[in-house]
């Protein structure tokens, strides 16, 4: 994908936001891009293209993906709230750098919520492992509506469609 493309799609006060974003946090910025790449490389081996639709693959992606910058960003697997606070604030503004509809965005930053707290709780002992719980977690994941309160979802993965493929 032509980095550039990706560019235009966003909006200059997305830009600028994310300019500043990186620029406060610089030694963040090499591992982020490492974990992203990372992230979509095992989803795609796990589930081919299914993680960018709105399914279980997609939540799986989205947890994962927020467990490995939060490890990535973390010195010697220290799990500092610096770290998962990068996170948080790197994926919410992918989030509006690149926006979905309200409901594939709330489930969206759910599910990167939950990858969080994974790495914020260290139950995993490491990246294999926390993948495992996080595939069993996909296929254990809650379809959701509008109507949906995901306050009592807030240790499931959710997702939008009903079947993938």
């Amino acid at each position: 994908m032509n980095p550039w493309s990706v560019l235009g799609r966003v909006k200059l006060k997305h830009l600028v936001r994310g300019l500043f974003l990186g620029l406060g946090h610089p030694l963040f910025l090499w591992p982020t891009i490492r974990a992203t790449r990372e992230c979509v490389r095992v989803s795609t081996e796990h589930y081919g293209r299914l993680h960018h639709k709105n399914g279980p693959a997609n939540a799986f992606r989205h947890a994962l993906w927020n467990y490995m910058i939060a490890e990535a960003c973390s010195p010697d697997g220290v799990r500092e709230e610096r770290a998962i606070a990068w996170a948080e604030k790197i994926t919410r503004w992918h989030e509006d750098a690149f926006p979905n509809p309200e409901l594939a965005r709330n489930m969206d930053l759910h599910n990167n919520a939950i990858g969080r707290e994974i790495w914020r709780a260290g139950q995993e002992q490491n990246r294999e492992s926390a993948i495992r719980r996080l595939m069993e977690m996909a296929r254990k994941s809650v379809r959701i509506d509008a109507g949906t309160d995901l306050e009592p979802l807030k240790e499931q993965l959710v997702h939008l469609i009903a079947h993938e493929g």
